[in-house]
């Protein structure tokens, strides 16, 4: 999660992600690839996939004005000072520390900036925006690299293949565990009359988590698992009969998988989080699913992993978790779980996570 540090001031920015663009890098072990500041006072910024950002801004003191600032994993290799212009002072890319690269924005003293309003919009996996300043002011662009997208992946062509295809295949990259050894029960949450939740643009929680829990089927077939859904199409299902199932097998694991939605329905609330009732293996289990979630939702809040006392995961005899992969409420997370693309990343995700807990475990 982003953020904005200062010693009177802390502020969460929220990165957004949507696809994945691939663009030729400047020459440097950094994930800042290229960067831009355009006339309007808007900063896009290109990235490696999945880059773990985070953004700082800090008032002007004696020795500096106004500063915004962004790290990246990776080493600048020049570190560098560009002459500003306009309401920008200096530009200045360098090394804070080993293995990190910062990208510097200071401000002359005269510009006005309302750091409150500003929001880190993540457009696709590589490229991100700010809007820092209005376009008032006089100003000439300063940039390094190029943001523009190149090519797209073709999704459509991949979606009967239960998971995204990467060029780098970065997402068929899941862990290999023993053959036909370990049976997994997977639980749609909702279903038939109980729609669950209803988000922005009518958005149904049960429609969602079907689809992504038909992917994290295939995807764990797959790799030798065999799986059970405790509900594989539209049906009202109770509870009690949830847990019935999943304890009249000799299942290693059980996952609910749900989305969630805010009191009031408020836009601003999103976020992953991920739900045990006991032990080690159950905690175990929460956690590396947590850690997958976030690792394709950058910019989602990470609301942790907790223990609940939910009825499904409470009462079932193997090792559970509870997976809420985004409010449907949220801005943010509605956006994303609307596509079927973003789907198939968390059900990899969701699938990853399964089957690193199996290969620790087994």
């Amino acid at each position: 999660m982003t953020r904005f540090l200062n010693k009177k001031l802390f502020r969460y920015l929220y990165l957004f992600l949507f696809i994945n663009s691939s663009i030729l890098p400047i020459k440097s072990s950094s994930d800042l690839a290229a960067w831009a500041l355009k006339t309007n006072g808007v900063l896009e910024l290109r990235t490696k996939s999945n880059t773990n950002l985070k953004a700082y801004f800090q008032k002007a003191n004696q020795i500096y004005g106004d500063r915004f600032w962004v790290d990246f994993p990776g080493e600048l290799k020049n570190p560098r000072i560009i002459k500003g212009n306009g309401p920008i002072k200096e530009i200045r890319l360098g090394k804070p520390n080993q293995g990190k690269t910062r990208l510097v924005i200071e401000f002359n003293k005269e510009t006005y900036l309302a750091p409150l309003t500003w929001r880190m919009v993540g457009l696709d996996q590589n490229r991100w925006r700010i809007k820092l300043f209005k376009p008032k002011y006089s100003f000439n662009k300063i940039s390094e690299g190029q943001i523009e997208k190149k090519r797209r992946i073709n999704i459509k062509a991949n979606e009967n293949s239960g998971f995204i295809k990467k060029r780098n295949n970065e997402f068929l990259q899941l862990p290999n565990v023993k053959q036909n050894k370990f049976l997994v029960i997977i639980d749609p949450g909702h279903g038939g009359p109980d729609p669950g939740a209803i988000g922005i643009g009518g958005i149904r929680e049960t429609d969602v988590v079907l689809q992504v829990s038909k992917i994290v089927e295939k995807l764990l077939l797959e790799k030798g698992v065999k799986v059970k859904l405790t509900r594989s199409n539209e049906v009202d299902l109770d509870l009690p009969p949830r847990v019935s199932f999943a304890n009249n097998t000799d299942a290693n694991i059980f996952v609910s998988i749900h989305a969630n939605a805010s009191r009031g329905k408020r836009r601003d609330i999103n976020g992953l989080e991920t739900f045990y009732f006991r032990g080690w293996r159950g905690r175990l289990l929460a956690k590396r699913i947590q850690k997958q979630i976030l690792r394709v939702s950058p910019g989602s809040p990470d609301r942790g992993v907790k223990q609940g006392r939910f009825y499904v995961i409470k009462n079932t005899k193997m090792p559970a978790a509870l997976v809420e992969i985004g409010f449907l409420t949220g801005r943010l997370d509605a956006r994303r779980l609307e596509k079927t693309s973003h789907r198939k990343r968390i059900a990899y995700a969701i699938a990853k996570g399964i089957l690193e807990y199996l290969s620790k475990v087994g």
